[in-house]
C-alpha cells in the first residue's frame, strides 16, 4: 500500500501535472480575490444595504444562465483544443475584471454590473469544467490527484480572499473606490494562469484524437448522448446525486453564515468573520485532502462516502445550533472536510467511468447541478431565514439531509 506522501511525490514528480495544477492555483486564487471583493462590496460594503433576497437574487442572475447553457459548452469542451480553453478563457477574465472594478468604482449596482458578473462567473465554470476534463491526461492515478488538484484548488481560493479580506481590514471601510481596487486585483492571477496554461502543446490535453467531437449542429443530440452515457453507468449517477445534495446542504449554510456574521458586526468588521468561517472550511478541506485517498483504499468509496455524510450531518447539526461565533467557524471546518472528501470522490467517479469524448459534457452537467443546487438553496433560504441567519430548524434540517443521503449512500453502486 503506497503512503499518501508517495503518491503525492509521484503526482509531483510529472511536469504536466505541476502545470496543470499551477494553472487551476493561480486561476482560484484569482477566483477567492474576486469573490472577496464582491462580497464585501455587495455585502458589507456601508454604502450598499443588500437584504438577503437581493443576495440570493444576485446569485441567480449570476449562476443560472450558465447553469442552462454549461452542459451544451460542455460539448465544445469535447472539440476544442482544451488548453487553448484555458488560456483564452483566463485571458478574457482578466479583460473583464477591468470592466467590473469601474462599474463597482462608480457605484453600479444595475444590469451592467450583474451581466459582467455572470460572464465572469460563467468563464470560470467554464475553466473548472475544463481542468477536470483534462486532468486524466496528466495522472493516472485519479483519486490522489484530485484529492491534491481540487484540495489545492479549494484552498487557493480561500487563500485569494483571505489576502483580499487582510487588505481590506489595512484599509478599514473602503467603500466603492476600495472594493474596485481588490476587484481589479483578480486580473494578474488570471493572467499568470492564461500564461502557465500556454506552456501545454496544444493537444496535451485532450480531447483525444479520433474521439467522436460533435458538431455545432449535434448539440442537442450530444446532450442526450452524455445523459444516456451517465444513465448506462449507475456509479456516474449516484455521483452527481451526492453531490447535487452537498450543494442544496451548502448553499443554505453558506447564507446562514454570512447573515450571521453581518448581524453580529454590521460594519465592514463583519466580512473578517466569514473569512475566518472560511478559512475554517479550508482547513477542513486540507485535512480531506490529505485522509480521503487512504480511506478510499482502505474502506472503499461507498463506504467513505457513507461516513462522510451520516458522521458530518450529525456533526453540523450539533456544531450549529449554539449559534456562537466559534461553533458557526466550526460548523465550516466540518462542512469543508466533508464536501471535499465527498467531491474528491465524486470527481474520481466521473474521470473513471465516464469515456473521455463525453468526459466534457458530463463535468459541464455536473457544475450545471452545483449552480442549480447551490442557487435553490440560497432563493429557499433567503425567503425563510431571519435576517440574522439565526434559524435552528435550518441546521437540523441540513444535519437530517446529509443523514439521509448517508443511507442512499450505503445502497448506492459506488466502488466498494
Amino acid at each position: 500500500m503506497r503512503q499518501a506522501g508517495t503518491t503525492v511525490r509521484s503526482l509531483l514528480a510529472r511536469g504536466d501535472f505541476r502545470r496543470l495544477l499551477a494553472t487551476r492555483l493561480s486561476a482560484q486564487f484569482g477566483d477567492g480575490v474576486l469573490q472577496a471583493a464582491l462580497a464585501g462590496t455587495v455585502l458589507f460594503n456601508p454604502q450598499r444595504a443588500a437584504d438577503p433576497v437581493e443576495v440570493a437574487a444576485a446569485f441567480a442572475v449570476l449562476l443560472l444562465p450558465w447553469s442552462l447553457v454549461g452542459p451544451f459548452a460542455g460539448v465544445w469542451l469535447d472539440r476544442w483544443s482544451r488548453r487553448q480553453v484555458l488560456v483564452h478563457a483566463d485571458l478574457l477574465r482578466a479583460g473583464l475584471v477591468a470592466v467590473l472594478a469601474l462599474l463597482v468604482a462608480g457605484g453600479s449596482a444595475g444590469a451592467p454590473f450583474l451581466l459582467t458578473g455572470l460572464v465572469l462567473f460563467s468563464v470560470a465554470r467554464f475553466v473548472l469544467s475544463a481542468l477536470s476534463a483534462s486532468l486524466p491526461h496528466t495522472a493516472p492515478d485519479l483519486v490522489p490527484a484530485n484529492a491534491l488538484s481540487t484540495t489545492s484548488g479549494a484552498v487557493a481560493t480561500v487563500a485569494g480572499g483571505a489576502v483580499a479580506v487582510a487588505l481590506q481590514q489595512v484599509a478599514g471601510s473602503p467603500g466603492d473606490a476600495g472594493y474596485a481596487a481588490l476587484t481589479l486585483g483578480a486580473a494578474g492571477p488570471y493572467l499568470l494562469a492564461a500564461a502557465l496554461a500556454a506552456g501545454f502543446a496544444r493537444g496535451a490535453l485532450g480531447p483525444d484524437e479520433g474521439a467522436a467531437r460533435p458538431s455545432a449542429r449535434q448539440v442537442v443530440a450530444g446532450m442526450v448522448a452524455g445523459a444516456r452515457h451517465v444513465r448506462a453507468r449507475p456509479p456516474a449517477g449516484t455521483a452527481l446525486t451526492l453531490i447535487t445534495v452537498h450543494r442544496l446542504c451548502f448553499g443554505l449554510v453558506t447564507l446562514v453564515t454570512l447573515l450571521f456574521f453581518r448581524g453580529a458586526s454590521p460594519s465592514g468588521e463583519g466580512l473578517l468573520g466569514a473569512g475566518v468561517a472560511l478559512a475554517a472550511g479550508a482547513c477542513g478541506t486540507l485535512l480531506a485532502a490529505a485522509v480521503t485517498p487512504a480511506a478510499v483504499r482502505r474502506l472503499g468509496t461507498a463506504r467513505w462516502v457513507t461516513l462522510l455524510l451520516g458522521a458530518g450531518g450529525l456533526l453540523l447539526a450539533a456544531l450549529g445550533l449554539p449559534f456562537l461565533p466559534a461553533t458557526v467557524v466550526l460548523t465550516g471546518a466540518v462542512l469543508g472536510f466533508l464536501g471535499q472528501g465527498v467531491k474528491i470522490c465524486v470527481d474520481a467517479t466521473l474521470q473513471q467511468v465516464v469515456d473521455d469524448d463525453v468526459r466534457g459534457r458530463v463535468f459541464s452537467v455536473y457544475d450545471m447541478l452545483v449552480n442549480v443546487g447551490y442557487v435553490a438553496a440560497l432563493l429557499v433560504a433567503a425567503r425563510l431565514l431571519p435576517a440574522d441567519g439565526v434559524s435552528p430548524p435550518a441546521m437540523v434540517a441540513v444535519g437530517a439531509a446529509y443523514v439521509l443521503t448517508a443511507g442512499f449512500a450505503a445502497r448506492s453502486s459506488l466502488p466498494r
